[in-house]
């Protein structure tokens, strides 16, 4: 993270993934179990969970599809609560989970905390975004070629949204649809 940034206080926001097919009320609950469960993992060695509770409260609960614990021969999750569930845990994110015991066990809820370098295009932009304010000009190639083409920029971009992290979580959210 760059000295500016350091100085500048963020806003946090908590987001969770929901199953599709549970009601709106069942999709609130869930998402209170998992962020009791993210408090109680993750607050006695992380300030941030104490400043969000302090001073943001944001919630944002997205659509995660389907939970299905099946793996198929490659250990690959059928359900894509169960993938993202993974995904989180293969990329170091703190989150936290519920299995609701009366739908069979199945996951229920996922959550964590992200910083606004993930979810304000704004003042974080996308990367495409990012170099047309540095080159001053429309740049029209595909998104391989962007970072292939760009690994310098692409890297101040990384550093810029606060690291490789925040990076996977916005292309995490990106597209998600509210739940």
């Amino acid at each position: 993270m760059n000295d500016e940034l350091d100085e500048k206080v963020l806003d946090v926001r908590m987001y969770f993934f929901v199953p599709y097919n549970i009601s709106g009320r069942q999709m609130g609950i869930q998402a209170g179990h998992s962020s009791l469960r993210y408090a109680r993992l993750h607050a006695q060695d992380n300030p941030e969970v104490w400043d969000f509770v302090d001073n943001h409260e944001t919630w944002i609960i997205l659509n995660g599809g389907t939970m299905n614990e099946e793996r198929d021969f490659d250990g690959i999750a059928a359900g894509s609560m169960n993938r993202i569930a993974d995904d989180l845990l293969a990329n170091d994110i703190r989150f936290s989970y519920f299995h609701e015991p009366d739908l069979n066990g199945g996951l229920s809820a996922l959550c964590f905390l992200c910083d606004e370098q993930v979810f304000n295009y704004k003042v974080y932009p996308d990367f495409i975004d990012f170099l047309k304010n540095i080159h001053n000009q429309l740049i029209d190639v595909s998104d391989s070629e962007l970072v292939e083409g760009y690994s310098v920029e692409y890297k101040d971009w990384v550093r810029f949204m606060g690291g490789v992290k925040n990076v996977f979580l916005r292309n995490l959210i990106k597209d998600k649809k509210l739940a």
